[in-house]
Parts: structure tokens; sequence; C-alpha cells
């Protein structure tokens, strides 16, 4: 299974059949492609990253487009010392995405989640689906129902 029809099939296991999965021929890579590329605010890109807790536990960072993460309010929120974003080529080896294609959901073991604040000011976000090339809407509550996850401060503050 290549890693959009994952996410697809992810998204229907979970009540998300609804959802929409749109692909286009330009990159989604980064936060400005995304934005540039679905003609959108860099805020509303949701970024889905892989952390490490106390070097055993992998969790999902949920990040409004615009922001940066602390590690150490990610490891504060889940009751964990210390965090660090995983590897891409251990993503990659893991869980089967490409960094820039890592989407919210489409895992075999249910990750924690954390959901940037920040997220919940848009209505919409925008997120990746497997590829640099699929992506697809939601809300942010929706999105935190789907991930069973917990909206948090988890904001570098610069």
């Amino acid at each position: 299974m290549n890693p959009v029809e994952k996410v697809r099939n992810a998204l229907n296991i979970i009540g998300a059949s609804d959802i929409e999965i749109k692909t286009v021929e330009d990159t989604i890579f980064t936060v400005d492609d995304a934005a540039r590329t679905i003609g959108v605010p860099a805020g509303e890109i949701l970024k889905s990253l892989i952390f490490v807790l106390d070097k055993t536990v992998p969790c999902l960072v949920l990040m409004s487009g615009s922001n940066r993460v602390d590690s150490k309010l990610v490891a504060q929120a889940l009751g964990h010392k210390r965090s660090r974003m995983m590897p891409p080529e251990e993503v990659l080896s893991r869980y089967g995405y490409h960094v820039g294609g890592v989407p919210p959901v489409g895992y075999d073991d249910e990750l924690p989640a954390l959901l940037d604040e920040d997220l919940f000011t848009h209505k919409i976000v925008w997120s990746a689906a497997g590829t640099d090339h699929a992506f697809f809407p939601v809300g942010p509550e929706r999105l935190m129902a789907l991930t069973h996850g917990i909206k948090a401060k988890v904001k570098k503050q610069d």
C-alpha cells in the first residue's frame, strides 16, 4: 500500500471517509511550498512532526505552519523529561513517510498527539496525506478527535 492509500485507509477506519485527499503536481514539501500551492497563509498549514520522548516513546506534534516547536514543552505536556524530533530517515524506516508528507493519521500504533493551540485560531488546516504532493483539509477540533490528541502549548516563544 502506498503512503497516500495508507492515509486514505486510516481516515476511513477512524470515521473520516468524507475527508477528500487532493493531489497536486507542485510540491508541498515545505510550509512555504504548501501555502503557495494551496493558496492559504502559512499558519493554516499543518506540520505533522514525530518526536521521541525520553529516548523511546514516539509522539505526534501537530503544529501551525508558522510556529516552531519547543521540545521542552512537548516533553512536559506528556509527562516526560526530554523530547527530540525523530530523524527523517527513522520516520521513513519506521512509518513509511518522507518528511514533507508526514500525516497526522496512518500509523500502525496510535501515537500520543499534541495539537499546537494556535491551530484552533483557524477554521480549517491543511495536512499532508502521505507524500509531498497529497493533502487534505480538516478542522482543528475534528483533527483533535481523529488523533485522540490534546490541545497544548508547544510553540517556541521567540
